[in-house]
């Protein structure tokens, strides 16, 4: 019993470790892996935040709140459920989540504690920032991320199904830059249509940045269309 009772009392004089604090971001969310996003916080106006850092969260166990009035809704189709600041307010799954996720990118604001997000909450954007046309290299990140370097700066760009990518090569599933240019035009650039995971695939067969043309959309991130380019044009 004199044991037993040491043992609690060493026990009990034990401080608890603190559970981690809960934080909140807003931005927008791309997926990163299995069960996971990644997102550049923002304000809450979604506007630039001087040093902000990439955040990767892992998702599955969060709630999801969708400014849509269905979990299964690609869009809010006039109809938007949101609260006072606009805060998506369905609730649904991780598996809806993912889903969304897989279309683009995500306006969001995210709870998370210890690299897991808690809740993540759909924002309602009426206004998205202009598209840019640019002229730089392309290096692929993963199956869906790469990095784009014009002027002296490397941008993060993250793409989805709604990316496309005009070719010079005959066929989409060739490899970067293979064969004779039959589909270039006279300025060099790519004009057969092909998609998202052709490009994709193209990338996994170069080491080294390729040079192109892309429509992307600053602040957001979002790689909208990638011209190959043949030669130097």
């Amino acid at each position: 019993m004199r044991l037993l009772a040491c043992a609690t009392a060493l026990a009990l004089s034990v401080p608890a470790t603190p559970a981690a604090p809960t934080a909140f971001v807003y931005g927008y969310a791309w997926p990163d892996g299995q069960g996971h996003l990644r997102v550049v916080p923002r304000s809450a106006a979604l506007k630039a935040v001087a040093g902000a850092k990439e955040l990767r969260l892992d998702y599955t166990g969060a709630a999801y709140g969708r400014i849509t009035v269905a979990c299964d809704l690609k869009e809010t189709e006039g109809r938007a459920n949101v609260d006072a600041k606009g805060l998506g307010r369905t609730m649904c799954k991780p598996a809806d989540l993912a889903a969304t996720l897989g279309r683009g990118p995500v306006p969001v604001r995210v709870e998370h504690r210890g690299g897991k997000a808690t809740r993540v909450n759909e924002i309602l954007v009426k206004d998205w920032p202009d598209p840019r046309l640019a002229k730089g290299t392309l290096k692929r990140v993963n199956d869906t991320t790469v990095l784009f370097a014009t002027g002296g700066k490397t941008v993060k760009l993250g793409y989805a199904y709604t990316t496309t990518f005009s070719r010079t090569t005959a066929r989409c599933g060739d490899g970067w830059l293979a064969g004779r240019p039959v589909n270039a035009s006279q300025n060099g650039l790519g004009k057969k249509d092909c998609t998202w995971k052709d490009l994709t695939k193209a990338l996994k067969g170069v080491r080294h940045p390729v040079l192109v043309k892309i429509d992307y959309t600053p602040g957001v991130d979002s790689l909208n269309q990638v011209w190959e380019i043949f030669g130097d044009a």
